[in-house]
């Protein structure tokens, strides 16, 4: 008996202890008691919000670092012009690039056909129109070239003043030293436009010793350097 008056006395006092503070509350802030409820769901609220909003910065940076961090760090390719050279700086290909940071060498050129004239093959012949390394000869932004391989190997790079870029994809009988054969799609081609000439050539790229179809397309449909089509295709 005396536990339950004990208990209840208990009860009592905190009623009127919530009692009190809800008046003091109230008198101070002129908040009624329902207004309270209010109040107190509203901070919740904002509370809530608050942290759904923190939340969602810190998961967008995440996803901003992480996408940073997983992007390739981009390197030019020395095969292909730079874009801001192109579009800031739409100069002939001669003077667009340094081209005093590559080695050089002093050659002579001549030019070539895929003719009986240059090649002993006629149209009828089955590998005609086909170089030394399997590929179709081409005249085009990046053009099949001729070299000693002990000078310049197959997949060689060099850019021709003149010319432009030439891939080496072909050898000659008669190509041996610092001697380089440029194709052309006609004899008239050859004589009116090139002939023979000694020249200083740049080498942007050592081959390895190949070339495929594939690589030459990839170069020649490289966006940065059609600007140049019309200078060097005509």
């Amino acid at each position: 008996m005396e536990i339950l008056k004990t208990l209840s006395r208990r009860i009592i006092m905190s009623c009127l202890v919530g009692v009190a503070f809800f008046t003091t509350f109230q008198t101070i802030s002129g908040v009624s008691a329902s207004g309270i409820q209010d109040w107190m769901y509203q901070k919740m609220s904002e509370s809530t919000k608050d942290t759904e909003i923190n939340i969602a910065k810190h998961m967008t940076y995440k996803k901003t670092s992480f996408s940073r961090r997983s992007l390739p760090s981009y390197q030019t390719n020395e095969l292909s012009m730079s874009y801001e050279v192109v579009e800031s700086n739409p100069l002939p290909l001669e003077e667009a690039v340094d081209w005093t940071k590559y080695p050089s060498n002093k050659v002579v050129a001549t030019g070539y056909t895929a003719g009986f004239e240059s090649t002993g093959k006629r149209p009828d012949h089955p590998s005609y129109g086909i170089t030394y390394s399997g590929v179709q000869v081409r005249r085009d932004l990046y053009s099949t070239i001729a070299a000693d391989p002990t000078v310049y190997p197959i997949g060689s790079v060099l850019f021709i003043p003149g010319y432009g870029y030439g891939v080496v994809a072909d050898t000659g009988s008669a190509i041996k030293g610092n001697r380089i054969d440029l194709y052309y799609e006609s004899v008239r081609d050859v004589y009116d436009k090139w002939g023979k000439q000694e020249l200083e050539v740049f080498l942007v790229r050592k081959g390895e010793g190949r070339i495929s179809e594939e690589e030459f397309m990839a170069l020649n449909e490289a966006e940065a350097v059609q600007v140049f089509r019309e200078q060097l295709i005509d």
